[in-house]
């Protein structure tokens, strides 16, 4: 039974200069009248929380016009420069931890702890970009002709445009944002429409920092509303990249509408994640990356296990241990902190948690922890669904597809590892990917060429979260972008080749000979 949350989601609206009725669209400290609205309602409760107005094109014009007088201010000033900034907007989210967590906790309806966890993510990213705004580097060559430099040296692109998704309203966006400013681009962001009001305390909080240091409108933008808003961004020859996270169906479309302007784009899109469970491995580590990996956020996340592929030898073993597990997960109100599991979205993510549980039914498959929507006291907003776990086959259609919701699909294997590498890469989603095991060949093998397809492998650790120190994103229908560490700030910037003649001749390259 969900339980009465600590706090008044008044209180928090009020701290972060958010009003019942708010106007959705940005750059900076100016904010521009519209007539459409969305309301944000929240999973936990099913209640209204606030309106929010939507950008019309009208605005989204205005938008983009002071967005790229800003770029041309924003890009002059020194890297570093552009990390205080950021820093600074770091030191703001630290005094705003509390009550942008608990916005982001009821708004999306991930459990208390992982919103404020997802916002301490927004100021690691903001950490790491500061000192990364002192570390842009190019890269010096030797050229082929005498008394000559070479060297290869990065840009900012521009205007940035960023779609996120529900599941983490705020914590890809400054992902994104960071890098992008520090490296001199300037952002435009469409939040979900499903937690517009994330985006706007967001972009409260910036504005601030903005004003304080008396910079420009532009730097950072707000824009909100449903796909016609995206196709606005993806179809703007204005805006050089276009960062989008969601599934791979919207993905495609950003993906064909950016190429065919000869855009960049940046995907974060869905994911099929996968634990390998060798003989070897240690099954108490197992089930509780498996639990954490597979309940987490409802199993909203794109990192979240949806598949163990489990050795025949221990197989009963590890299912009834799981199994046993899953009888004390505690479902209700993620704002207090006694619930492992809190609400999907929306009723739409309910039937498509429902339909995912009776095809694998259909197509064979035995529910060894029933799903279910819980209904009563406590779950009127019709969110609250039972974490399942199903045998299944690694063919089974709806075993290759991903279902925003916590179902875990049981696979068996038989023979060698790579039995089991096998049935992992056989989706065509390639995000995450794990392997227990206490073997070292065996988990070398699963990192080697032959082994994991996907954009992160971990050994003993679960599929579901990163370390904003290294670069997150997967393969085929994942996207293949990169986001957060590493090197994925280039994706951010234009690379350019210079070379410098410093002789009193122009030799020519290849030694080709041109006299006059």
């Amino acid at each position: 039974m969900a339980n009465t949350p600590s706090f008044r989601i008044e209180d928090v609206l009020k701290a972060l200069q958010i009003n019942p009725n708010n106007q959705g669209t940005s750059t900076g400290n100016n904010w521009f009248e519209t007539t459409e609205s969305i309301e944000s309602v929240s999973p936990v409760d099913g209640k209204r929380i606030a309106a929010v107005t939507m950008t019309d094109e009208k605005n989204y014009e205005k938008v983009v016009a002071i967005a790229a007088k800003a770029y041309q201010y924003w890009r002059t000033k020194p890297a570093p420069f552009r990390g205080e900034i950021v820093r600074q907007f770091g030191d703001k989210l630290r005094a705003n931890k509390d009550n942008l967590g608990k916005l982001v906790s009821y708004e999306m309806g991930k459990s208390l702890q992982e919103g404020w966890g997802e916002v301490q993510e927004m100021i690691d990213i903001c950490d790491f970009a500061v000192g990364l705004s002192r570390q842009l580097h190019g890269l010096t060559m030797h050229s082929e002709r005498p008394n000559h430099r070479m060297y290869e040296q990065y840009h900012p692109l521009g205007i940035v445009g960023i779609i996120s998704a529900f599941n983490f309203p705020v914590a890809v966006w400054s992902w994104n944002t960071s890098l992008a400013w520090i490296c001199g681009d300037v952002c435009i962001w469409k939040p979900s429409e499903k937690t517009p009001l994330c985006g706007i305390a967001c972009q409260k909080l910036m504005a601030e920092v903005l004003a304080e240091n008396k910079l420009p409108e532009g730097i950072s933008c707000l824009v909100t509303g449903d796909y016609r808003i995206g196709e606005l961004l993806t179809n703007d020859t204005r805006i050089p990249l276009i960062s989008a996270t969601g599934s791979t169906v919207m993905g495609k479309k950003v993906a064909q509408n950016v190429a065919a302007r000869l855009g960049k784009s940046l995907l974060e899109l869905g994911g099929n994640n996968a634990i390998i469970v060798t003989p070897d491995a240690d099954i108490k580590m197992t089930v509780v990356g498996s639990v954490f990996g597979a309940v987490g956020t409802c199993g909203q996340r794109c990192t979240s296990t949806r598949r163990l592929i489990i050795h025949e030898s221990i197989y009963d073993q590890v299912a009834e241990a799981l199994t046993k597990a899953y009888q004390q997960l505690r479902i209700g109100n993620p704002l207090d902190t006694n619930n492992h599991v809190g609400p999907l979205i929306d009723k739409q993510a309910v039937a498509h948690y429902e339909n995912a549980l009776q095809k694998v039914v259909d197509e064979g498959g035995k529910l060894l922890v029933e799903g279910g929507v819980l209904e009563g006291t406590g779950y009127e907003s019709g969110c609250y669904v039972k974490p399942a776990i199903a045998e299944a086959k690694p063919n089974y259609e709806i075993v290759q597809k991903e279902t925003f919701a916590p179902i875990l699909y049981l696979l068996k294997y038989s023979g060698s590892l790579q039995n089991a590498i096998d049935i992992q890469n056989s989706v065509v989603q390639g995000l995450s990917s794990a392997i227990m095991t206490n073997n070292l060949r065996e988990a070398e093998l699963f990192l080697s060429q032959a082994g994991s397809d996907c954009g992160i492998a971990n050994v003993n650790i679960g599929t579901s979260g990163a370390e904003i120190g290294g670069a997150f994103g997967g393969e085929k229908e994942t996207g293949g972008g990169r986001e957060s560490g590493s090197d994925a700030w280039k994706v951010y910037m234009r690379r350019q080749t210079n070379t410098i003649n410093y002789s009193t001749d122009l030799p020519l390259a290849q030694g080709i000979k041109f006299e006059l």
